[in-house]
């Protein structure tokens, strides 16, 4: 099995990088946002792989961090999800994006990936809501609260403070982080007044 590679570009296309590596070119199969990232033929680069070995084909998917490969992997854990879809979901939102997604049950954000319709969408944060904390990389400290409000269980303030955050123009995400991290400076305890003022300073910052 491959688990990494690292060599030169020697071409990228549509959905794939040739790496030649020590003069043996690996073809790796990439989401778009990690094409975009790579760089350009000639420039070194490393890629976290995926193996797939089937009874007709070997296939190689590139990535650039451990924690995308795992949420490729993650993915094609539910219903309906091959490694294509997989694809488009990385391609469409970062892992710390889907990990929020699927913890605020946004399924509109999952289905605005290629190949994802609502049903699909559903099953994705419906099954992976208690894997995602796990898989949140840098978004991991807001990701609790997250969950509460996607489950409809978080305090009366905290909703509310996101609630009004998200009617003057903030995304539900953006909202989120901020009364995150409001809690965390000082907010615990404060009314929705507290928060969305504690919120606002940290949406302008």
């Amino acid at each position: 099995m491959i688990g990494k590679l690292k060599g030169t570009i020697d071409e990228i296309g549509e959905d794939f990088v040739v790496l030649d590596v020590h003069g043996v070119g690996y073809v790796a199969y990439c989401s778009a946002r990690t094409l975009a990232k790579l760089g350009s033929a000639g420039e070194a680069a490393v890629l976290f792989i995926e193996t797939y070995v089937r009874e007709d084909q070997l296939k190689l998917f590139g990535f650039l961090s451990a924690l995308e490969r795992e949420w490729f992997r993650l993915l094609q854990t539910v219903q309906g999800v091959g490694s294509k879809v997989a694809l488009a979901l990385l391609s469409t939102l970062t892992p710390g994006e889907l990990a929020n997604a699927i913890a605020l049950q946004d399924r509109t954000s999952v289905a605005r990936a290629p190949g994802v319709g609502p049903k699909v969408a559903v099953r994705i944060v419906t099954e992976l809501k208690n894997k995602a904390p796990s898989f949140a990389g840098e978004m991991s400290a807001s990701i609790g609260l997250k969950q509460e409000l996607g489950d409809g269980v978080a305090s009366a303030p905290v909703s509310d403070a996101v609630s009004a955050l998200t009617n003057l123009g903030y995304s539900r995400d953006q909202a989120a982080n901020a009364v995150a991290a409001a809690l965390k400076n000082g907010g615990e305890g404060g009314d929705s007044a507290k928060l969305i003022r504690l919120g606002l300073k940290e949406l302008a910052r």
